[in-house]
C-alpha cells in the first residue's frame, strides 16, 4: 500500500508546552522583522543620503507584501463564507449574487468588535443561544471545536491565523494559547481540524502541519509530514487506541495510522483525478470542470465520507473498504453548497440559494427528498443535530432555524439575525452542549 511517513522513523518530535498570551497579537511584516538585504557600497554625503532613502522605500514595500501575504489565508476563507455561501445563482445562469445585508453586517460587526477588541460580555442571542467573548481579533475566523470525551468542559478551539483557544468551563470563558512550534518556521498556519480520543489529541492545518498531544493538550509535539503529502490536510480524527488516527486531505486522499502520525498508510488506492477520469463517461454532470480540490469534506462516526466539489457540481463518497471515491450527480438544479450526514442514516444537502434536501436510504445516496424550508434565498451553510432529534440549520447573515420534528417543520431564530456575520459551522457534543461557529470571531453557545 502506498504510505507517508515521516522524515524517518526515528525523527524526534518537538514538545512544546502551551502558554498564555496576550489579547493583542504580534503583527507580522515589521521593518525590524525583515530580512537583511546587500545594497552597494557608496561613498559621499548626498549619495548615502539617496540609497539610505532607497532602502527605506525598498523595506517599506516588502513589510507591504509581507502584510498582504499574511492577509491572504483570512481573505480565501472570508470571502469563501461571505460571498460563495450565497451564491443564488444554478449553473449556466448568472452565477455570483452576494447578499449585500450579509457583507454589510459582517463590515459593520468586524469593525464594533475592532474598536471594543470583542463583547465585554456573553449576549444572550435566544433563550437558547448566547455569543461568547473570545480574546481574538475580528479577522480570525474560526474552523473547528472539539472537547475531551472524558471531560465535556475541557476543550479547544482553533482558526486562522494559528489561532487556539482552550477552555476549561464549558466554552464560557476561553483562554487564548500559543504553539512555539507551530512559529519557528515563519509561517501564518492556519488550524483547521483538532480531534480527540480520550487525553489524546491532534490538530492539522495549512501549510502542512501535524500536532499530536497525549496529555490532553498540556503539551503538543509537532510530527513531521512527507513533504510529497497531496494536498493539504483538512480533516484530522482521532481514533479509540493509543496512536490511532485518520487524516483527509483537500484532494480527497485519506490515510490512517497506528503510531501517532510516524507512518501513514493510504485508505484510497486511485486519486480523484483518475476516478473521474475513468467515470467520466458515466453521466456525472461537471466532473470535467473538476478543479483538483473539495470545497468541503464530512465524516460519519462510522468512518464514511461525503464530500463536495469546489465547484458545487457534484459530490462523492467513500466508505471504508473502497478502493475509490464514488461519484455522484447533484439532487438539484442549483449548485452544491455543503452536505454532510445524519445521525440515523443518509445525507442532508443544502444548495446555493437556500434549498434543503434530505437522503433516507444510506444504501441509495443520490435518492434526496426537498425539504419545505423557506430560507429566503439565505444560503445554508451547515446543519447540526441534537441527540434528542432536534435540528439547526445556520447560513448566511445570521440565518439560523430550528425544527423539532425531524425536520418537516422549521422555526427561524428571528433574533439571531441581529448577528454581525455568517454562521457556518454547527457541532453538539451532548444534548445540553452544543456551539455554532461564524465569521468576524462569532461564537455561539447553546444556552437551552
Amino acid at each position: 500500500m502506498r504510505t507517508i511517513s515521516g522524515r524517518g522513523a526515528q525523527t524526534t518530535t518537538q514538545v512544546v508546552s502551551l502558554k498564555r498570551v496576550s489579547h493583542h497579537s504580534h503583527t507580522r511584516g515589521q521593518v525590524s522583522s525583515l530580512p537583511p538585504t546587500c545594497y552597494q557600497n557608496v561613498s559621499g554625503g548626498r549619495t548615502a543620503r539617496l540609497v539610505g532613502a532607497r532602502r527605506a522605500q525598498t523595506l517599506r514595500a516588502q513589510a507591504s507584501r509581507s502584510e498582504r501575504n499574511e492577509r491572504k489565508e483570512n481573505d480565501d476563507v472570508v470571502v469563501q463564507v461571505e460571498a460563495e455561501a450565497v451564491d443564488g445563482g444554478e449553473e449556466g445562469g448568472e452565477g455570483m449574487k452576494v447578499e449585500r445585508r450579509g457583507v454589510l453586517a459582517a463590515v459593520a460587526g468586524a469593525s464594533f468588535l475592532a474598536k471594543t477588541n470583542g463583547p465585554a460580555e456573553a449576549k444572550v442571542v435566544s433563550k437558547e443561544w448566547e455569543v461568547v467573548n473570545l480574546p481574538i481579533e475580528p479577522e480570525v475566523v474560526l474552523l473547528d471545536i472539539s472537547f475531551l470525551p472524558d471531560d465535556p468542559k475541557h476543550g479547544f478551539l482553533l482558526g486562522t491565523r494559528e489561532t487556539l483557544l482552550e477552555t476549561t468551563d464549558g466554552g464560557k470563558t476561553w483562554v487564548k494559547r500559543t504553539l512555539e512550534a507551530a512559529q519557528d518556521e515563519g509561517f501564518n498556519y492556519r488550524f483547521n481540524s483538532i480531534s480527540f480520543s480520550g487525553n489524546e489529541g491532534y490538530i492539522v492545518g495549512k501549510p502542512p502541519i501535524l500536532l499530536h498531544t497525549s496529555n490532553a493538550g498540556q503539551s503538543w509535539e509537532r510530527v513531521p509530514l512527507n513533504a510529497k503529502l497531496p494536498g493539504t490536510p483538512v480533516l484530522v480524527t482521532a481514533l479509540p487506541g493509543e496512536g490511532q488516527a485518520e487524516m483527509t486531505t483537500d484532494v480527497g486522499a485519506i490515510y490512517v495510522t497506528s503510531n501517532a502520525g510516524l507512518l501513514w498508510k493510504a485508505a484510497v488506492q486511485e486519486t480523484v483525478d483518475a476516478t473521474l477520469n475513468r467515470t467520466v463517461s458515466s453521466g456525472i454532470s461537471g466532473a470535467s470542470f473538476y478543479t483538483g480540490q473539495f470545497s468541503s469534506v464530512k465524516r460519519s462516526d462510522e468512518g464514511k465520507y461525503v464530500a463536495v466539489s469546489s465547484r458545487g457540481n457534484f459530490y462523492m463518497t467513500w466508505e471504508p473498504g473502497q478502493t475509490y471515491w464514488q461519484p455522484h450527480n447533484r439532487a438539484s438544479a442549483r449548485r452544491l453548497q455543503d452536505m454532510g450526514w445524519r445521525p440515523q442514516g443518509g445525507l442532508w444537502l443544502a444548495t446555493r440559494g437556500g434549498d434543503l434536501y434530505f437522503n433516507n436510504d444510506d444504501k441509495d445516496l443520490e435518492n434526496f427528498k426537498q425539504v419545505n424550508f423557506g430560507a429566503r434565498g439565505y444560503g445554508i451553510l451547515d446543519v447540526g443535530f441534537q441527540p434528542d432529534g432536534t435540528l439547526w440549520a445556520a447560513g448566511g447573515s445570521g440565518t439560523l432555524y430550528k425544527s423539532e420534528d425531524g425536520g418537516k417543520k422549521w422555526k427561524r431564530t428571528k433574533s439571531a439575525d441581529k448577528i454581525p456575520g455568517n454562521l457556518y459551522a454547527v457541532n453538539f457534543v451532548s444534548e445540553k452542549q452544543g456551539y455554532i461557529l461564524g465569521n468576524a470571531g462569532i461564537l455561539l453557545r447553546y444556552i437551552g
